[in-house]
């Protein structure tokens, strides 16, 4: 022992003999002061008094396993491990072991060298490797984004990822600089961790708020040393964050806000990373700056400066797209343009910034009246475009630029101390009819616009024959409105037969128009715009209480009491007012209820089933009959049909005019009639024009007809004295 002991004394280098129980049976003067204890100290210890504590159990494992097959293990090549100075300090080593003795008397030669210095240049190479390649991918995010979300997101992920930051977070300031709003963030619990912070403190109150008031990075070398009262180092070190930095963000020369790093590591940033890492804010301060202006020179080059509105450019590319959603959809579009009149003379007298004024007023007003900004556009001067995407037919388009024109022309602008009312000249195109591209449907409402402005219409289609037919369509609709104010509408009735007896059962009222002007109007001209303007529900309701009272009064006459069909819309049966409509029209009077019957066609019914079965049963139930008119036209299911509550079937005319014509028409009616009678209803045929339609009906056992072969629908008074009175004197 003596030879090893004069060994260590000489040799230059820190040195311990240990023992197979790790006890330090010999160490030298440098490997004491290595370790900081005075000479002689350390024999005696073991081992694992040189190690923190969490090290300890695992070494002693790995002692025990080398001095089962003891081997060289050369410095350079050795173990590192963390040591502990006699002052409580960790440091890092590297040992390299040999072994000594004999089988029984074995020992391992320990050299202990302080690798400090090179762990600390290995972790500063370490980190610029990690701030540089940080730097390179950030870079080409600079280069490539176009968006500011984008590079916020992006920025953050790149600081994780390329960076080996624990988290990265971009808080940018409102306009009103009250508040730091947290835009983008990447890592594990980030955002958690920043719900916590901001549950206590306003993010504007922490270290980067700091960073952008002062407008300097903020570097935190050990979060957990802040104040206490503080929620930064209290939530870091629960999540293990131990650095911080935080580095204002620019526009302009201006601090807008701040991207925040964390890192798991204590003193993580050296002064070559805070250079880096400045040098990065400025990178993306700069993409900012670059994104912003070409932001700019988009909007000028997209949309108008004065309203905001979509410049032309914009508007014929949406046009385009909409254009492509019509012709796959199979739509019908229309563009507008539209020019306000006497503008001129307004900014004239008034000087450009009252015109101006006027012009963003009106924009304004467009955006409300169309409920979408994105189908607008201003195109110079006193010009405004609308696209609407969708329209059902040309008369749509009427009623809407009606409805805006008179909206305009009654709504005040306000200028200065001037209120103004406005009018307008439109001119329309419509797709397909008008063109299949953009630019044609442009240039075509251009063309009616230019026609409009020096004609007295206030509005043209581009198609001469739109315009007149939808002008047409417009004295329709208001010859509609006088002829229900003045009371012209009358009905006629059809009667219906009972094929067994031959005796009238009933009688169908249809609405007719007996116009001052022409005399009757054929139903086929009026009644679809009363579909379309929706006076098929005032007229309808008229229908309802007229024949009740017709039948009313005929009851007091002593006459015959037949019921009568009255045909309902597919709007009346959707409008939610349609079930109070009838209770109004039979008031409290059963006999009232009895004498109607409401005929539904099959296409309405189907439509939505479920809707059509409870508002029937709540109208059946007040005593009113219901019949499915019109059927074997639309597509009826026999699990919905047999739950509908209906009293008759109408057998459409289309199978009556088969019935002769061959094998197959009489089949479908004897199916018909055959499916009708098992659901307990009653069969009527409509549209029988001849003697054989009648006889085979008869022999199918059909319940009832009506059709010219009986009589052509006819006035009231006619009717009663027709079929009603007879019955009487009979």
């Amino acid at each position: 022992m003596d030879g090893i002991a004069h060994f260590l004394a000489l040799v230059p280098n820190p040195m311990l003999l240990v023992n197979t129980q790790g006890v330090i049976v010999l160490g030298n003067e440098r490997v004491c002061h290595l370790f900081g204890y005075e000479e002689g100290v350390l024999t005696g210890k073991q081992i694992g008094d040189l190690l923190p504590e969490r090290y300890r159990a695992s070494h002693a494992k790995q002692l025990e396993q080398y001095f089962t097959a003891p081997r060289v293990r050369e410095m350079g090549i050795g173990m590192e491990l963390t040591a502990l100075h006699a002052d409580g300090s960790e440091f890092p080593v590297e040992v390299s072991l040999n072994p000594y003795g004999e089988p029984g008397a074995m020992y391992t030669l320990a050299s202990v060298r302080a690798i400090t210095e090179r762990k600390a240049t290995e972790i500063r190479i370490r980190h610029l490797n990690r701030i540089l390649t940080m730097q390179s991918r950030m870079q080409a995010l600079v280069m490539r984004a176009h968006d500011r979300d984008e590079l916020f997101g992006d920025a953050c992920r790149i600081a994780v990822e390329a960076g080996a930051f624990s988290l990265a977070w971009i808080g940018v300031m409102n306009p009103e600089g009250s508040q730091l709003r947290v835009v983008a963030s990447h890592g594990a619990r980030c955002e958690e961790y920043l719900r916590q912070i901001e549950d206590e403190l306003p993010l504007l109150e922490g270290p980067a708020g700091i960073a952008i008031r002062e407008n300097r990075p903020v570097w935190l070398p050990n979060v957990q040393h802040q104040p206490p009262d503080t929620p930064w180092g209290r939530h870091s070190a629960a999540f293990g964050w131990r650095s911080l930095a935080a580095l204002p963000l620019h526009r302009s020369g201006n601090p807008i806000g701040a991207l925040i790093l964390y890192t798991s590591e204590i003193s993580a940033f050296d002064t070559e990373e805070e250079r880096q890492l400045v040098e990065l804010a400025a990178n993306l301060s700069f993409a900012i700056d670059h994104i912003e202006k070409e932001r700019k020179l988009n909007y000028l080059a997209y949309y108008d400066p004065l309203t905001g509105l979509a410049n032309r450019t914009l508007f014929l590319n949406r046009v385009a797209q909409h254009l492509r959603a019509a012709i796959s959809g199979e739509k019908k579009l229309a563009v507008f343009l539209i020019d306000l009149e006497r503008f001129k003379n307004i900014n004239d007298s008034l000087g450009q910034l009252a015109g101006d004024r006027l012009l963003r007023q009106v924009a304004k007003w467009l955006i409300r009246e169309t409920g979408d900004v994105n189908l607008l556009a201003r195109l110079g001067a006193d010009h405004f475009a609308v696209v609407i995407p969708e329209i059902r037919q040309e008369d749509d388009v009427t009623m809407l630029v009606e409805g805006w024109m008179k909206a305009l022309r009654d709504h005040p602008f306000g200028v200065k101390t001037a209120t103004f009312r406005i009018s307008a000249k439109v001119g329309i195109s419509i797709f397909p009819e008008d063109g299949s591209s953009a630019d044609t449907l442009f240039k075509h409402a251009e063309a009616a616009l230019k026609q409009a402005k020096t004609s007295r219409n206030r509005y043209l289609f581009h198609t001469p024959k739109m315009t007149e037919m939808m002008a047409g369509k417009f004295v329709l609709e208001n010859q509609l409105r006088q002829a229900l104010d003045k009371h012209e509408f009358m009905l006629h009735y059809q009667p219906k037969m009972n094929l067994a007896t031959g005796k009238l059962t009933g009688a169908e009222a249809l609405i007719r128009w007996n116009d001052p002007r022409t005399g009757l109007v054929p139903p086929a001209r009026f009644t679809p715009m009363l579909e379309e303007t929706g006076l098929i529900y005032e007229v309808g309701r008229w229908a309802l209480g007229k024949a009740i009272d017709d039948y009313l009064r005929w009851r007091r006459a002593g006459l015959p009491a037949v019921r009568l069909a009255v045909n309902v819309s597919p709007l009346q049966l959707r409008n939610r007012h349609f079930i109070s409509d009838i209770e109004r029209a039979v008031g409290s009077d059963g006999d009232a209820a009895a004498s109607l019957e409401l005929e539904i066609t099959e296409g309405l019914i189907m439509e939505d089933v479920e809707y059509s079965i409870a508002t029937l049963r709540t109208i059946r139930d007040m005593g009113v009959s219901i019949a499915i008119d019109d059927f074997g036209t639309g597509f009826s299911s026999l699990s919905y049909l047999s739950k509908l509550p209906l009293d008759t079937l109408k057998i459409d005319r289309t199978f009556v005019t088969d019935l002769t014509e061959a094998p197959e028409g009489l089949a479908q009616v004897s199916t018909i009639i055959n499916l009708a009678h098992s659901l307990n209803l009653k069969v009527v045929a409509e549209g029988v024009e001849t003697a054989e339609q009648a006889r085979l009906l008869k022999m199918l056992g059909c319940n009832e007809m009506q059709g010219f072969y009986l009589s052509k629908p006819l006035p009231g008074e006619i009717f009663e004295s027709r079929y009603l009175a007879p019955y009487q004197a009979g």
